[in-house]
């Protein structure tokens, strides 16, 4: 069998800008994506296939036992940055000093420079959430969102055609999807421009990356476009507005919650959007339609 000719990318940050002033350091933290296994199919055959290595990483924020994230490890580092910004344990990068992965003991130690204050408060009460790999959220986070702000709608707009432009973007990737399924995939765009690509088991992992990635280098979410593989959830949706990303294009649909915190917070919905489908729930204003011709409708003539 012939080797494929690009192996999967499971990160990819084409043109990444610098990190921010006083940003933590990072260590490089590298680990397989793949492992090959041995199948039987319903022909009665073996053959071999690739599978999403996932792994437990243990998050230790100043020695202190946080959390044990499942992930691909794609890029743990800012997986955990992402993941202390989204839960609002910090509120800008440079509050940490370093953060060292080391896949041989599946831990995450994060330095701060001063502390984080109340983090046994913050962290009292952890909330589960539901689907692929299972997010954890905390409790003082849900309490948080009347503070978040988002941009208004002519800051952040987006046509049909580029909307066309980002699904045909996604479905090209040589992904670890395309190879082996069993993750998801999240990406970044400024119009129809792909700024950042991840793909982990959970899709809340993947957001956590993006938003790590975001706060590294000092990337504003006010004119971007956030698309993921996984539902809309009230977990992604919460998570994209704490970002400041106003507008969210998903492959899948959305649940009640999630569509009811986007009408609350003001975010632009976009469902089902593959190939040139899509479903429009939330947030209107900011879409500029080109709508497709209409079908013309199937006359049946009987015998």
């Amino acid at each position: 069998m012939l080797a494929d000719p690009l192996p999967p990318l499971a990160f990819d940050a084409p043109n990444c800008p610098q990190p921010v002033p006083g940003a933590p350091r990072l260590t490089a933290a590298q680990g397989e994506l793949l492992r090959e296994i041995t199948i039987l199919d319903e022909y009665g055959e073996r053959r071999s296939i690739h599978i999403p290595a996932e792994r437990p990483l243990t998050l230790f924020v100043d020695k202190r036992e946080l959390v044990t994230l499942m992930t691909l490890g794609a890029s743990p580092e800012l997986l955990v940055l992402g993941y202390l910004l989204n839960q609002r344990l910090i509120t800008q990068v440079a509050e940490v000093e370093s953060i060292t992965v080391d896949w041989e003991v599946g831990a995450a130690a994060v330095k701060t420079h001063s502390g984080i204050a109340d983090i046994e408060q913050k962290t009292a009460r952890r909330v589960v959430t539901t689907g692929c790999g299972q997010g954890t959220v905390f409790g003082d986070m849900m309490s948080q969102l009347g503070s978040v702000k988002l941009p208004d709608a002519s800051q952040a707009r987006i046509r049909q055609t580029t909307l066309h432009a980002l699904l045909e973007q996604m479905r090209q990737r040589n992904s670890i999807h395309r190879k082996a399924g069993s993750v998801h995939g999240c990406a970044l765009f400024c119009g129809g421009e792909l700024l950042m690509f991840v793909e982990d088991v959970g899709r809340h992992n993947a957001i956590d990356t993006i938003a790590g990635w975001m706060g590294l280098h000092g990337v504003a979410g006010g004119n971007k476009i956030f698309y993921t593989t996984g539902r809309l959830t009230s977990e992604m949706v919460m998570k994209s507005a704490q970002m400041g990303v106003p507008i969210i294009v998903s492959r899948n649909g959305v649940t009640a919650m999630g569509h009811g915190l986007a009408e609350q917070l003001g975010l632009t919905l976009f469902g089902r959007a593959a190939n040139r489908h899509f479903l429009c729930y939330t947030g209107f204003e900011r879409f500029d339609s080109e709508p497709e011709p209409q079908r013309a409708p199937v006359r049946v003539v009987s015998g």
